[in-house]
């Protein structure tokens, strides 16, 4: 049984202003019947985080409360909650849909019409406490470290885009951008056999770390020249799959005009830019696909069984407690930091 007792006083973080964090006090009435409670044990800062902090997330406006990738425990459930119970470790799916237009009732929720997520309708979990809906809580695995357990969000996102460019066994793979998101493409990539992995960033930091997280190849596309590269890596045929996971124009085009005829390009990261120009003979020439990743789709299960035999705790790189969150999304913003993953524990 819970002993949490209603009203409860919450503490949220929330970025008021480009690059500014202040602490909220919210009151938490009660739950609805398909409500659970979880209290954050770990939350990590993710690249929409630090696009919303920049103020220049298309679609969260400032100011926006911010944490959607986190683990906890559950402190309370709503009278009608059959599949969690109080005590238990879980994750959460932060993704919000109507569950009744077209797409919903087909069992493709993330094309619903009215999706949104926790952090845009509601509080984020940069907090002491969050209030979820039911069916999207998943027991977190004795294995899994709470820090591990925040992981499974951006993980989910990286098996969405890995599943939808259909990754194949022997298949030749260039990530653009060494993230943590494009770090866990590369792992998910490995786990579906692929067998050349070639990731591109500007710090040498990340593309060491991307080396013990699923990468084969780096290029430092700041001081090397990744067509080059790509040419000598591929026998000069190109990559059968291309992910984009920064969000610029030069990343975009380097992901399109690395691929062979007939490749994929899947663009993930998120552009504060809206518009981006390439050269449209491409998609002729070498009749190649260019498609888009967003969030996930049935596949946090699969994430969190893939969690089990990865290093999770090797994309952390910085720890810090609640009530340091500024420090905690300054180190994360600050490109000399050598930051992956940033943790904020309550």
């Amino acid at each position: 049984m819970s002993t949490i007792e209603f009203p409860l006083l919450n503490r949220v973080g929330e970025v008021y202003e480009p690059f500014k964090t202040r602490f909220l006090e919210r009151t938490i009435q009660g739950l609805a019947p398909d409500e659970v409670l979880v209290k954050v044990r770990a939350s990590a800062i993710c690249g929409s985080d630090l696009h919303i902090a920049r103020g220049l997330h298309p679609s969260a406006p400032l100011p926006v409360t911010i944490g959607h990738e986190f683990s906890g425990d559950v402190a309370a459930a709503g009278a009608g909650v059959s599949n969690v119970r109080p005590g238990m470790r879980v994750t959460v799916e932060p993704c919000i849909t109507c569950g009744q237009c077209d797409a919903c009732r087909h069992g493709q929720y993330s094309y619903c019409e009215n999706i949104s997520f926790t952090y845009r309708l509601g509080d984020g979990a940069m907090a002491d406490y969050v209030v979820v809906k039911a069916p999207y809580v998943y027991e977190l695995p004795q294995e899994l470290s709470y820090e591990a357990g925040a992981l499974i969000e951006p993980l989910s996102v990286a098996t969405h885009a890995v599943r939808r460019a259909q990754v194949g066994l022997g298949e030749t793979v260039l990530i653009v951008g060494a993230g943590a998101i494009g770090m866990m493409v590369a792992a998910i990539c490995r786990r579906c056999g692929a067998s050349q992995i070639i990731i591109a960033d500007l710090s040498d930091r990340r593309l060491e770390a991307a080396l013990r997280l699923g990468a084969t190849h780096t290029v430092n596309s700041g001081s090397q020249d990744l067509e080059q590269n790509l040419s000598q890596l591929t026998g000069g045929k190109g990559v059968d799959k291309s992910f984009e996971c920064v969000g610029r124009e030069i990343c975009f085009n380097q992901a399109v005009m690395a691929l062979k005829k007939n490749g994929t390009c899947t663009a993930v990261g998120i552009y504060e830019q809206p518009m981006v120009s390439f050269p449209a003979g491409r998609l002729i020439t070498h009749e190649i696909h260019i498609q888009g990743a967003q969030g996930y789709c049935w596949d946090f299960p699969i994430a969190i069984a893939a969690a089990r035999e990865l290093p999770m705790e090797q994309f952390i790189t910085h720890t810090f407690p609640l009530d340091q969150l500024q420090t905690a999304l300054d180190t994360a913003l600050d490109p000399v930091s050598g930051s992956i993953k940033v943790i904020v524990r309550p």
